[in-house]
This record gives structure tokens, C-alpha cells and sequence, in this order.
């Protein structure tokens, strides 16, 4: 459409097939669809730009993909908690799989074939893992799939955490991983988007559409107050007080605290101007 801005090719879901029927009119296709929701089903899964390409953002155990199509060997269509639009490998996806309850809602957890913790693990479970509990049974949940998970590493899906930065803290120490989003591996935005879903809040995948979406922008110089995000050239970052901040970055290769006056005057130095400051919303 001539004299408009290109659509975004992450909140776009049409390729050279096929495009999403509520894009008729915007984008011409030789066929459009309305999506078929399937979940995944490998602890973690990534999310491609292209089929075989490079990774945007990635999946958990039982989350949504609402599929399109499925094309030589892999799902196209968007991540039903952001509608970041991808490629994801058919064999992690299935159509069968029931709506999830609960959440895990620690670091990470395993999955077993009994409600017994000296059994090998079926499995190991991220933070954000979705699953549907159908039973109790001593200290675990046995979940739809008949694995058992320890009670205390589950968290009903409609109990959100209260506080994202809380959620972040969980994850210190994890390392950081181009387009992660879980406990295995996390980037910056990665990190904000896990501690804003499972807080109840809507949050998307990249740090310019979080940027773009997520508070209301400070004043120069204002102070920072927990919850409030840091974002520069390419990152966010949480402040856990008005001095220290929490972030997934590739400067420690890890989430980690640093202080906000040192990180500011860091990145000055590296000539990425000043952080501007989001008031959480």
C-alpha cells in the first residue's frame, strides 16, 4: 500500500502460501486461513523467522501456537501469549493436547513417572512449563500426560505472581541466550516478557515492541522505583530499587544485578546515549 509504513514481519502472520484471514485486504495471498490452535509438546522449542532459520523466541512445554498451515516438516503462524509470528518444527506440535491449569513456576523442575522422587525423570520442566493437573497424589500433581510433579513447583494459572521483578529474581544466574525464554537460557527481553506473562500482564517478545507498548516514559533524570524498566540501543533491563537493576545481557553472559549509575555511565561510555526510563503501567 503505497505511502504507508511496511507491516512488521513479527506481528504479521502471511507468508508466500498463505496469511491469516483478518489480513484480507492488507496483504495479498493465494489463500487465507483462520487458525487452528496446537500446543507444543517438547520441553522447549524455538520459535524461526524462516524454516531452518534463525531463532526469534522461543516456546515452552504446553504453550499455544496458533498454526496456519504445516509445511514441509514445520508450523507456521503466532505464539498465542504475544502473537509473535514464526516457524516452528511440526514434530513439536500437536493438536490434542489439553487446555493447561497450571504453571510451573519455578526455575525449573522434572517431570516423573511416578509420585516418587527417586524415579528417573521423565523429563525436565522450565519456569513457565504449561500443564494440565488432573490428580494429587501425596506430594506431586500427576498431570494429563500421567507424569507427577512435586506440588510446590505448580502454580494454578489463574494465581498470578503479584510482582514481575520478583519473577526475574528468579531467574538470576541463568544464562543468557539469544532469543531464550526459559530457565535454561533468557535474553534481556526474554526475561522482562516471562516476568510480565506470568504476573497477568500482557507483554510482547522484543525489547523495541516492549519499548514501544509497556509504560509510560519518565522524564530525564527522573528516579527509577522497582518494577520500572531501563531500555538502550537493542536492551531492557528491570529496576529491582532505585539503584540496582536486574537484566539478561551478554556483558556477564548471565542474568545479574548491576548497579543502575554504573551500567548508565557503561553505557555512555560505549556511546549508546543515555537509558530511558518506563514507569510500569
Amino acid at each position: 500500500m503505497t505511502g504507508t509504513a511496511p507491516l512488521d514481519r513479527r506481528e504479521t502472520p502471511a507468508n508466500d502460501r498463505v496469511a491469516a484471514t483478518r489480513l484480507k485486504g492488507l496483504v495479498a495471498a493465494p489463500r487465507y486461513a483462520d487458525p487452528v490452535q496446537f500446543r507444543v509438546t517438547r520441553p522447549l522449542t524455538d520459535l524461526l523467522r524462516a524454516p531452518g532459520g534463525p531463532r526469534e523466541r522461543q516456546l515452552v512445554l504446553g504453550e499455544a501456537f496458533e498454526l496456519l498451515e504445516m509445511h514441509e516438516g514445520f508450523g507456521f503462524g503466532w505464539a498465542a501469549r504475544d502473537g509473535f509470528v514464526g516457524y516452528v518444527a511440526a514434530q513439536a506440535l500437536a493438536a490434542d493436547v489439553p487446555a493447561p491449569t497450571h504453571r510451573v513456576a519455578v526455575p525449573a523442575s522434572h517431570a516423573y513417572s511416578a509420585p516418587d522422587l527417586k524415579r528417573p525423570e521423565v523429563m525436565g520442566l522450565s519456569f513457565g512449563t504449561e500443564l494440565r493437573v488432573v490428580s494429587a497424589e501425596g506430594r506431586f500433581f500427576e498431570t494429563a500426560q500421567g507424569w507427577f510433579v512435586p506440588k510446590p513447583h505448580l502454580r494454578p494459572l489463574n494465581v498470578p505472581f503479584r510482582d514481575p521483578v520478583t519473577v526475574a529474581q528468579l531467574f538470576f544466574g541463568v544464562p543468557y541466550l539469544w532469543g531464550g525464554n526459559s530457565g535454561w537460557g533468557i535474553d534481556c527481553s526474554g526475561l522482562v516478557q516471562m516476568a510480565w506473562l506470568a504476573s497477568g500482564r500482557a507483554c510482547p517478545g522484543d525489547s523495541d515492541q516492549q519499548e514501544r507498548e509497556l509504560g509510560e516514559a519518565l522524564p530525564v533524570g527522573s528516579p527509577v522505583e522497582r518494577g520500572d524498566l531501563l531500555f538502550w540501543r537493542g536492551h531492557v533491563a528491570l529496576a529491582v530499587d532505585p539503584e540496582v537493576m536486574i537484566h539478561a545481557n551478554g556483558h556477564t553472559m548471565s542474568v545479574a544485578y548491576e548497579r543502575i549509575a554504573d551500567a548508565v555511565a557503561r553505557i555512555e561510555a560505549q556511546g549508546e546515549g543515555r537509558p530511558t526510563a518506563h514507569r510500569r503501567g
